[in-house]
């Protein structure tokens, strides 16, 4: 089974556990109101399906672009505690198990974009601990790659995670980045370790996802 699927079956105890109050509290920044209504913004562009790590066996299909925040990414990123922006999302998939998925969001200043990366790189990189103490037979580990010098910035962080009751292993590439007030959030994943991550065409796509957001 791929990643997305198999972490449902983790979603009842461990996004749950997650939401009780195991999350991250959303800094001040983000809560408090923004002064005046913010300028009508264009829609940011996303990636394509060539625009992903290639898969050495299987081409790669692009869902529509669609509002909300997408249930692949609730297992490390929510939308809780912080305003209710108005959230694209495109989903992508192999024919052989691995999945993609970005999220893109326009907030009302720079400084709310800034505080809004900051704080869904800080739910993914404390993840691993939050899924552990949520799931006791979900071991996780995260690791981080560094930044990428694109615009305001993008950092990539690994996830990976084993059960113990079927030995079952997934691997996660996830990384946020901004440009300006726009945040963009991009997921890669599929079954296997850190070995079977392809971090270098992950940079690249995610440079090229924050490149492409004006």
């Amino acid at each position: 089974m791929s990643m997305r699927i198999r972490t449902s079956a983790l979603t009842a105890q461990t996004v749950a556990a997650l939401a009780a109050g195991t999350a991250l509290t959303a800094p001040a920044a983000l809560t408090a109101p923004a002064a005046g209504a913010a300028p009508k913004a264009a829609t940011p562009e996303f990636l394509s399906a060539s625009q992903l790590p290639p898969h050495p066996t299987s081409s790669w299909t692009a869902g529509p672009v669609t509002d909300g925040v997408p249930e692949a990414l609730g297992l490390c990123v929510s939308t809780e505690g912080v305003p209710a922006y108005d959230y694209l999302h495109r989903e992508f998939r192999t024919d052989l198990g691995t999945s993609a998925v970005q999220l893109t969001v326009v907030t009302g200043t720079a400084a709310q974009a800034e505080a809004l990366a900051k704080h869904y790189d800080d739910l993914i990189r404390t993840c691993p601990d939050r899924i552990e103490k949520a799931s006791p037979d979900v071991e996780a580990q995260g690791r981080e790659y560094g930044k990428l010098p694109v615009e305001e910035g993008a950092r990539v962080r690994g996830l990976h995670t084993e059960t113990s009751w079927g030995g079952a292993t997934d691997i996660a590439l996830l990384s946020v980045g901004r440009d300006g007030r726009t945040v963009t959030v991009v997921q890669w994943g599929q079954m296997g370790d850190f070995a079977d991550a392809p971090v270098a065409a992950f940079k690249k796509t995610m440079s090229t996802a924050v490149a492409k957001l004006y």
